[in-house]
């Protein structure tokens, strides 16, 4: 949960298409048993995402919104399940129903952040027990604050969870979803911003936008051989700061470089 890229939705009522989710490539799986199943399958994805779980599979399940009629059954249903790699809790909007989660379930919770209320509470959400990311529902913020989904509206929120996440000491926050399934150049623009903005992942909604996902994440042929080279400074050098290429090298461009070099295989 720490490190993955790519959250892959599967919806909770198409059970006959979670062996070929699992089978995608993403980092993770999320079983979606909130907005991708109707009223009326509610239960039914619920038993299917358990006995799918129970069965030796493995995957996050998005569970319904904590005022929900369908929220105590869906923890109910998960507690205990060894192979829930962590619940995504839709709406939040504090740290207590979050914490109850992750107690409950004895699963990480993935916080899903998409009201004004989540975030403003957004700090004390990603340090609450439990929480191990935040997550960004940039479509429905947008509802909420009565905005459009522009980059320049939600800069705010994408800067709030990043900056959220990195004082709670966990990974950055993982963006929202691109609905935009037929226009590769658009997930790639959409990755790149959240990207530079200091996010670390992304939800998807189709096996086709995983290796996009896994490659914007992989540093390039020209970062490696820059951390190549500092490292290869620092390591051959008389200790304290040192110039590469004409910069200066210290503590925190050593630690970007051996990022970049464990990040380079994945």
């Amino acid at each position: 949960m720490r490190a993955a890229r790519s959250f892959l939705f599967v919806p909770g009522d198409r059970p006959e298409r979670f062996d070929k989710a699992a089978a995608a490539g993403a980092d993770a799986v999320i079983i979606d048993l909130e907005d991708a199943v109707g009223s009326e399958h509610k239960s039914s994805a619920r038993e299917a995402a358990a006995t799918w779980l129970q069965d030796g599979g493995s995957a996050c399940v998005r569970i319904n919104a904590a005022d929900s009629t369908e929220h105590d059954a869906d923890v109910a249903a998960l507690g205990g399940l060894t192979s829930l790699v962590a619940v995504v809790l839709p709406k939040a909007s504090g740290p207590a129903v979050a914490s109850a989660v992750a107690q409950r379930t004895g699963a990480p919770v993935l916080a899903l952040v998409e009201s004004a209320a989540g975030m403003l509470r957004a700090a004390e959400i990603a340090a609450a027990d439990g929480v191990v990311r935040l997550a960004f529902g940039h479509l429905d913020y947008a509802v909420d604050l009565g905005s459009d989904n522009g980059r320049t509206a939600m800069l705010h929120g994408r800067s709030t969870l990043v900056l959220a996440s990195r004082a709670a000491g966990i990974p950055g926050p993982v963006d929202g979803v691109t609905v935009a399934l037929d226009d590769p150049a658009v997930l790639d623009d959409d990755l790149a911003h959240a990207r530079d903005l200091g996010m670390t992942g992304k939800l998807i909604i189709h096996p086709r936008q995983v290796d996009a996902t896994h490659a914007s994440y992989r540093p390039s042929e020209e970062e490696v051989v820059w951390a190549q080279k500092v490292l290869a400074a620092v390591d051959g050098g008389p200790g304290g700061a040192v110039r590469v290429d004409g910069d200066m090298v210290d503590a925190p461009v050593i630690a970007r470089a051996q990022d970049i070099l464990r990040r380079k295989d994945r």
